[in-house]
């Protein structure tokens, strides 16, 4: 019985550390992802057989053979990347706490991101990569249109030369002849619990799990303890390579360990088979 325990223990271990290599692989392949958070895997023992309980007032030890590892965590790094500046305004770094949040037009969902890769479109509105809208510190989409003059005039983004982005996240748009228009404030929301967020793909995070909502959370750059915006720059991926080669080291030797011990558990199971033959 103990064997074939061992051909289980084996077995969980061999599911583990797949596991293990699946997120360091992932980490190692987003490097260059914008604002990427890193992933760490964790184990536990699985349930074990209990051969001799502990007796109180005597001193019998309890006797216990586990059975196997199980992962019991896939935790997130949420430790700010390295800003690089990119010399396009309108990619937003955060130095600080907060994340961007956009929105999906068609759903009406909101995701926060800390990937600030904007551009405005045709429209004079301020979206991401997948035309989602970025979102003010009202919860209104950030647009051109929005800015105006000290004098109470309006600018359209065909009529746009140039713009700035501050570090409270004003957007300051100007016409050919220097004129300035203020508009909005690009919204920060501070999450809350920040292990709740879910990954949906393309830097996205849904945040409804964390306790964050818009009309609470969400707010202008640089106030309370969110962090201050930064045009012209980009956040980088906090993957350390280094470290997750030795990850990869490590969970690869513990991968051919479980593998030997199914390959022995087996060799000495048939050798037991085969002693009827002999």
């Amino acid at each position: 019985m103990s064997l074939v325990t061992s051909l289980d223990s084996g077995v969980s271990a061999l599911e583990s550390f797949s596991k293990g290599l699946q997120v360091i692989g992932n980490n190692i392949a987003n490097v260059n992802t914008t604002g990427y958070k890193s992933s760490s895997t964790s184990y536990a023992d699985s349930f074990s057989n209990t051969l001799q309980a502990a007796s109180p007032g005597t001193d019998t030890a309890a006797m216990q053979i586990g059975t196997g590892v199980q992962v019991s965590g896939i935790n997130s790094d949420f430790t700010q990347g390295s800003l690089v500046s990119t010399g396009n305004v309108g990619d937003l770094a955060v130095s600080g706490n907060g994340y961007f949040v956009v929105k999906d037009s068609a759903t009406s969902a909101t995701y926060a991101t800390r990937d600030g890769s904007f551009s405005f479109n045709s429209a004079g509105n301020l979206v991401n990569a997948e035309g989602y809208a970025v979102l003010d510190s009202t919860g209104a989409a950030v647009s051109i249109s929005n800015c105006v003059s000290s004098t109470g005039a309006t600018i359209t983004y065909a009529d746009t030369s140039s713009f700035t982005i501050g570090t409270d996240g004003t957007l300051t748009a100007y016409d050919s002849a220097g004129t300035a228009y203020a508009g909005q404030k690009v919204g920060l929301i501070s999450v809350l619990n920040q292990s709740k967020l879910l990954n949906e793909g393309n830097n996205l995070f849904d945040f409804s799990a964390t306790g964050s909502t818009l009309a609470s959370n969400l707010a202008a750059a640089n106030t309370g303890s969110l962090g201050k915006i930064q045009s012209g720059n980009l956040e980088q991926s906090n993957v350390d390579l280094t470290a997750q080669f030795a990850s990869m080291i490590t969970a690869q030797r513990s991968f051919q360990a479980a593998s030997r011990v199914i390959t022995i558990s087996d060799t000495i199971l048939n050798d037991i088979v085969n002693l009827k033959n002999q």
